[in-house]
């Protein structure tokens, strides 16, 4: 399902990082990474990826939501809304008020879930070219 989410954004990587990025879902590393995952039927219909870090600006952690993913057939169904409060309550139980995530522009139907339950920066990203 990972790999159907890096495709929706027309992307992709090599098989050491698949390789790493499960290694670390697996491991117990607090720098790593966690996930929660939504299925139906005994089916997996989606999947959110999320770890904590320190903030310059704060005392606490933060918390970055990085991957959040529903199969097309989910979307509209509530799976999205179910995996970020997952992992506001996550975020909640570890002393993180701050949860973040970023999108691209031209996504649309997501971008409509995120206005519902989140709040829109007016910050723009940059990364090293």
């Amino acid at each position: 399902m990972w790999g159907a989410y890096l495709d929706f954004y027309n992307t992709s990587v090599p098989k050491e990082v698949y390789a790493s990025t499960f290694a670390r879902l697996l491991g117990d590393d607090p720098q790593d990474f966690s996930c929660f995952v939504a299925e139906r039927g005994g089916r997996l219909v989606g999947l959110t990826h999320y770890l904590f870090h320190r903030h310059a600006w704060k005392i606490e952690n933060v918390c970055y939501l990085q991957d959040l993913f529903a199969r097309p057939e989910a979307r509209g169904t509530g799976v999205g809304r179910a995996l970020i409060e997952a992992v506001y309550a996550e975020a909640d139980r570890q002393g993180a008020p701050t949860v973040y995530w970023l999108t691209q522009d031209f996504n649309a139907t997501a971008r409509k879930l995120y206005d519902r339950i989140g709040k829109l920066t007016p910050f723009i990203k940059y990364q090293r070219a």
